[in-house]
Parts: structure tokens; C-alpha cells; sequence
């Protein structure tokens, strides 16, 4: 069970963060002009597959999108997260 299920976007450290059970799990950035680059997702190995890491990037989706900026999925986990939720490709751009 995660400490917090509150995802912190820390933009100062360039990612988002959630305190879980085993310590932080993060989604790494850059920015760039109208772009967001979701660089890579990192849970610690005894709070995988409990959701921590979609929660994550939904945050992520989430700001870019109020924020006005195209995503670049950059991340493998990311990659996969599209691919279970079609609805968020359409601010996702290239590699």
C-alpha cells in the first residue's frame, strides 16, 4: 500500500514524484519549448505493479495538458502507458 497515493510535481527536479511504501517512485523530465520529454519511471522494486507508476504518468499527461504541451514518450513504461490509453496519444508526439 503506498504511504500517499498524492502525486508531487516537483519542477525544480524535473519530475513527479509519490512517496510509496518502499520510498519514491519518479517520473524524470525535460522541457523544452511546448515539449515535455517523460525521460524515464522508477519504482522502487518492492511497490511494482500496484499502479504507482500509471499514476505517475497520468500526473504527467495531466499537466501537460493543462499546460498546453505536447508529450514526447521518451520512457518505455510511458510507451506502454499510451498504449492502454489511446485517449492520451493525442498530445503525445515522436521518438
Amino acid at each position: 500500500m503506498p504511504a500517499s497515493t498524492e502525486v508531487k510535481h516537483d519542477e525544480k527536479a524535473r519530475q513527479f514524484e509519490m512517496p510509496v511504501s518502499g520510498g519514491l517512485a519518479v517520473l524524470t523530465y525535460t522541457r523544452e519549448g511546448d515539449r515535455i520529454d517523460l525521460l524515464h519511471t522508477g519504482v522502487p522494486a518492492d511497490d511494482e505493479g500496484r499502479g504507482h507508476g500509471s499514476a505517475l504518468v497520468k500526473a504527467a499527461f495531466d499537466y501537460a495538458r493543462g499546460a498546453k504541451l505536447k508529450v514526447v514518450p521518451t520512457c518505455p513504461f510511458v510507451k506502454a502507458y499510451l498504449e492502454k490509453h489511446p485517449d492520451q496519444r493525442d498530445i503525445a508526439v515522436g521518438p
